[in-house]
């Protein structure tokens, strides 16, 4: 065991709402790297869910002028993460959590979602390997994966009117039902 650990900012953020919204629920910091950055327990610690979180900053904001108007005001958040195919594949986390931060309010969004669910989207948007994931939230509470959308596409994603459902998260959007059913 390391004598000193420390959290980063999206497990602090997970940790810290798992505690404040289900107040039966332990959170437990693992001693070692193992591809779980957060245990979950019950109650009488019986059940166990692991977590493998992911932060992003907002990326947003470092677009500058290349959104248009409509995307700059009705997309609130916009992650990135660089995954590998593999590791999501072996992945020993029964949930992956995607932190989507927004500095200019101070919230952030939590997206949750199976690793084989992740992996499942991303082979319907033929992606495989090095994988570049772009995830934005919207105004209206709407979850994408936005990597390679036109302009055109990404203006009806911040209208609401976009239909793919390969790229559509909204689902696992702020979504802890899957963590309250393991752990019941």
């Amino acid at each position: 065991m390391k004598p000193i650990s420390s959290i980063h900012a999206g497990e602090y953020l997970v940790g810290t709402f798992i505690e404040e919204n289900y107040k039966t629920f332990n959170v437990w910091l693992p001693s070692k790297d193992t591809g779980i950055d957060l245990l979950v327990t019950n109650k009488t610690n019986s059940k166990t869910v692991s977590l493998q979180v992911k932060f992003s900053k907002d990326f947003l904001g470092s677009l500058g002028n290349s959104l248009s108007e409509v995307v700059a005001t009705k997309v609130k958040s916009g992650g990135w993460w660089t995954f590998n195919t593999e590791k999501i594949r072996s992945s020993c986390a029964d949930l992956w959590i995607l932190v989507l931060y927004r500095f200019s309010r101070r919230d952030y969004d939590l997206l949750v979602i199976e690793p084989a669910n992740l992996l499942r989207r991303y082979e319907q948007l033929n992606r495989t390997g090095r994988i570049q994931s772009y995830v934005w939230v919207t105004a209206s509470g709407k979850c994408w994966e936005t990597r390679g959308l036109n302009k055109k596409k990404q203006i009806e994603l911040a209208n609401d009117d976009l239909v793919d459902s390969a790229r559509d998260l909204s689902a696992y959007l702020n979504n802890w039902r899957v963590l309250e059913m393991k752990l019941a």
